[in-house]
């Protein structure tokens, strides 16, 4: 039975073996998880362990010998609803001190600042960061979070609107035959010349971002006040201009 699906709760690969090998062999002991599994005698009483203290294996004593055996399969879920109530009660606390927290950030940041996202997830790191602030606006749109991060964009924009945050897009000429504004989006397409490259400018708050959608995934955000407003008056202007 294939039970890697296990992996996404918190259990290792050594855990998840040995919790399958004594789920197939049903009441059994340490020898014979030994040779079912393979795994060195030392390790499997580790591994045993911490899935008797996850509450998915118990064990019984007779003639002195222990026998191991997994407990009823709804203790996983019991399992994840466990870990759920503590990272609820985590995220609470975390509530609390995130206004000292920010506070403490804000203090300690330049004048100007500057940073690089690679990968997939610098650039889900950027999005994210857009939910901050209630007017987003775009240069140079193509739609490539839809189409690169299918799962990630679905979700976002579920709470992008839920936030009601609004976004003024600038979207590539081609664009024009395939695109319908999302809800609390107003849409314009740029000419023909502004479609050369996957680059993308996002303007939020007090950043820039410059995002290109190669194989790389990569963002430079500039965050800084004068540079975030003379980019809303380019793309103002391209807006009232040069956008139809």
């Amino acid at each position: 039975m294939e039970l890697e699906i296990l992996e996404k709760i918190g259990l290792s690969k050594g855990e998840i073996k040995i919790y399958s090998a004594i789920l197939n062999l049903g009441i059994t002991s340490l020898n014979k998880i030994h040779e079912e599994t393979g795994i060195e005698r030392r390790n499997i009483y580790d591994i045993i362990n911490k899935l008797i203290e996850r509450g998915l294996i118990t064990y019984v004593t007779e003639n002195k010998k222990r026998l191991f055996q997994t407990t009823h399969p709804n203790k996983i879920i019991g399992y994840i609803e466990e870990k759920k109530q503590d990272l609820d009660k985590i995220k609470a606390e975390l509530i609390r001190e995130i206004p000292e927290i920010i506070k403490k950030f804000q203090s300690k940041k330049p004048g100007i600042k500057a940073e690089i996202y690679r990968g997939k997830e610098g650039i889900k790191a950027v999005w994210e960061d857009m939910l901050n602030y209630k007017e987003n606006y775009f240069i140079g749109s193509g739609r490539y979070a839809m189409k690169l991060l299918p799962d990630f964009w679905y979700n976002f924009n579920k709470r992008r609107i839920k936030s009601k945050i609004k976004w003024y897009n600038l979207l590539r000429k081609e664009m024009k035959k395939e695109v319908k504004a999302e809800k609390y989006e107003f849409i314009k397409f740029l000419p023909e010349e502004f479609s050369a490259n996957p680059l993308v400018i996002f303007i939020y708050g007090n950043k820039v971002a410059n995002v290109l959608w190669s194989p790389d995934f990569f963002a430079f955000v500039i965050e800084s006040k004068e540079i975030a407003e003379n980019y809303k008056k380019y793309h103002k202007y391209l807006w009232d201009n040069v956008s139809k």
